[in-house]
Parts: structure tokens; sequence; C-alpha cells
């Protein structure tokens, strides 16, 4: 399965963001862009271009998910199909995935944690096995880790590994003793990261 296995921290030092909870500490010391020289951090004669703004910010969200730059585009296409704004419909679409809830519910300390736990097929989804991190839930799915896997260290000590989050979105329902997540309703545009401007990657694919 293709993924992208580039260095997380690198990768948010590039975008100015923090894409993995490791990389909060790293950005505080280490403001500049990977390979930039700490002496010219000032602005480009000119600024900042709109396409620059718009690419950045398109990374910046397909790397926070984890997605490669097919998977990201056909996504847009949907999200443009798809009746009402685009943005939201692209967020929502995001959301749903099935490691994203992983994460959103506190079985994972980090969405690349959660892909991992899918992809090794430690959830069943509705009682069968799935091994696919995109796939994208409904209302009515239950995920729950499997009677195996429950036995191994890592949800031996679930706790340790990934603490309760401070809030779990409102479209999902955790049942942190039996590992299990139910979607109750679809992720809206609030339960997605408030800083991102999802107005600047519909302009980026509108080009």
């Amino acid at each position: 399965m293709a993924r992208d296995r580039q260095s997380i921290v690198k990768m948010s030092r590039r975008e100015g963001y923090a894409l993995h909870p490791k990389a909060h500490k790293v950005l505080v010391k280490r403001t500049g862009k990977p390979g930039q020289n700490p002496q010219s951090r000032g602005p480009r004669r000119g600024g900042i271009s709109q396409y620059s703004l718009q690419l950045r910010e398109k990374q910046k969200v397909k790397r926070l998910y984890g997605l490669l730059e097919k998977q990201f585009s056909n996504l847009m296409k949907e999200a443009d199909r798809r009746p009402g704004q685009s943005g939201h419909n692209l967020l929502q679409f995001l959301e749903q995935r099935a490691d994203n809830a992983l994460y959103r519910a506190g079985f994972a300390p980090s969405r690349r944690a959660a892909r991992q736990l899918m992809t090794h097929g430690h959830f069943l989804l509705n009682d069968s096995r799935v091994d696919i991190p995109s796939i994208r839930l409904q209302p009515g799915d239950v995920l729950v880790a499997r009677p195996h896997s429950l036995k191994t260290e890592y949800f031996k000590k679930l706790d340790d590994v990934s603490p309760v989050p401070g809030e779990i979105p409102d479209w999902l329902k955790v049942e942190r003793k039996k590992v299990t997540v139910s979607v109750t309703g679809l992720p809206t545009r609030d339960n997605a990261e408030p800083d991102i401007n999802e107005q600047l990657i519909v302009e980026y694919y509108s080009r």
C-alpha cells in the first residue's frame, strides 16, 4: 500500500504546522523550514503569492490526514460534485475516514498510528475484518477491536499509549473499555481542525 514515508517532523516544519503530536515541541524550538538558513528567515521580496498560499494549505491538509496526491485530488473532485460547499464536503470526507475516527476516538495517539492499526487488521467494521484505513464510515457503522487484538501489549496499555482525548466529536460514540466506536451521525465543519482554510484548497483545484 502506497504511503508517504517522509519524516512527519520535517513535513511539519515545511508547513509551519504540527501534523503530528510529537511535532509541537520541535516547532517551538525550530521555526525555520528544513534546509533554511536561520539568518535568512525574512519574507521574500514581493511577499507570498496567492498560488503559494493555496499550495501550502493543500499540502498541509493532505499531509495532516495522511493522503497521497492522487487520493487527495480524487477526493476533491468528489467533493466538488456533491451538493453544498466543496470545501466543507472535502473536510467531511476526510473526517469520515476510519483511521481518523480511531484517532478522534482516542484509540491511537496520531493518525499515522491509527492508520497502522487499521492496515494490520486490528478492528472489525460491522463484524467484518477490515484493513482499509481510508474506508468512509457512515451513520450506524461500528468499529470494534478484534478479541485477539485486545490481548496485545498495545491494547493492554492503551491508556498509557493513547490517553483519553479532551473532547470526542459528537458524531462518534466511544466505549473505551470495549474499544468500540459507533458512528451516530456525520461530521460537520466544526468537527475538523479549526485552523484549516478549505477555501484556499478549493481555489487551488479550480485553477
